[in-house]
């Protein structure tokens, strides 16, 4: 049967066309969509995970999301609750994920590091090991994390720079899906859907990220470290133990980017000098112990009620310990 619209006057299906047309811009326009430019190149990928080699050609025809991360940073872990959420939710409506790992510390160039990571943060989709910083470079990129969407043209329509504004990422996704002819696309959005490093930071958190390292300039005072310690660009590396590390923050969380030299390396962690009870991390006991060995993030403290300033002492009984950055929460 001819449908009823093939009745209509030729200026009428013109004239809904171009309406739908528009109708489809306004709500673009609404949620922040412009072609930004074309799909950068992703090649230069020194490894690909949990996929073979993917090109920007063979995405042509779907909706894609880069997101550029790196699995020691805690801005990385909390924003991928939601983009592990997404990647399952909308994969059937046809949204590719695609994790470009570009990495911060130079463990984070290991295959087998970031092997160990998939499974440890539960990431599932493609993930290229960006360690030239080819694909980074590519997308002019200068942020962990950052999110770009394409649509089946193989137009960049849309970015975000760092944590934050999901459910705007999210209605991107679903207009960017239906834009692209997908039928019965989710509805609704992603919550906050973890408890352990993914959880959201507190609104009142003081304490910037500090470097360990001197090679960046918001490094730690050498006041702060306690014993026998070679200070490279890098990481404070600990020659023979004890040593320790002090610290002063204004934070729900502390989290310290560490790594160990084939050998466990174990620890203890005091806030004001006591042990941190049901204030403690998930990498740590109520009694403060714990035990650095795959190099990564690992939260110390997690307060209970009110946020105050603290003293965060974490003392070494084992040499060889690798320490990197503090983040908070």
């Amino acid at each position: 049967m001819a449908n009823e619209l093939d009745y209509r006057p030729k200026s009428l299906l013109v004239t809904g066309m171009k309406l739908l047309a528009l109708g489809l811009a306004a709500a673009a326009a609404g949620l922040g969509l412009t072609d930004e430019r074309a799909t950068p190149d992703l090649s230069g990928a020194v490894a690909w995970l949990n996929s073979p080699p993917i090109t920007d050609q063979s995405l042509r025809g779907k909706v894609v999301l880069v997101d550029f991360w790196t699995y020691s940073c805690i801005n990385s872990l909390r924003e991928m609750a939601y983009v592990g959420a997404w990647a399952a939710k909308y994969k059937d409506a046809g949204l590719v994920v695609i994790g470009v790992h570009t990495p911060e510390f130079s463990f984070e160039k290991d295959r087998a590091n970031v092997e160990w990571a998939l499974p440890f943060y539960k990431v599932t989709y493609p993930v290229p090991m960006d360690n030239n910083y080819a694909i980074w470079n590519a997308f002019t990129n200068n942020y962990w994390p950052a999110d770009y969407f394409m649509d089946g043209k193989g137009v960049v329509r849309h970015h975000h720079f760092g944590e934050g504004d999901y459910e705007q990422s999210e209605r991107i996704i679903q207009q960017m899906l239906k834009d692209n002819g997908a039928k019965n696309v989710p509805t609704g959005y992603v919550g906050a859907t973890g408890t352990g490093y993914e959880l959201p930071p507190s609104d009142d958190v003081r304490t910037s990220e500090t470097y360990v390292g001197t090679r960046r300039p918001d490094h730690m005072d050498q006041s702060g470290l306690i014993g026998d310690w070679d200070r490279g660009a890098e990481a404070g590396v600990l020659q023979s133990a004890p040593g320790a590390l002090v610290f002063q923050f204004h934070a729900r969380d502390v989290n310290l980017v560490m790594g160990a030299n084939g050998k466990p390396v174990h620890f203890k962690v005091t806030i004001d000098g006591a042990a941190p009870g049901d204030g403690h991390g998930v990498d740590v006991a109520p009694d403060g112990t714990g035990e650095v060995r795959e190099p990564r993030m690992y939260q110390l403290i997690r307060q209970k009620g009110r946020i105050q300033d603290r003293t965060l002492r974490i003392q070494f009984f084992d040499p060889g310990v690798a320490t990197y950055s503090f983040t908070f929460g």
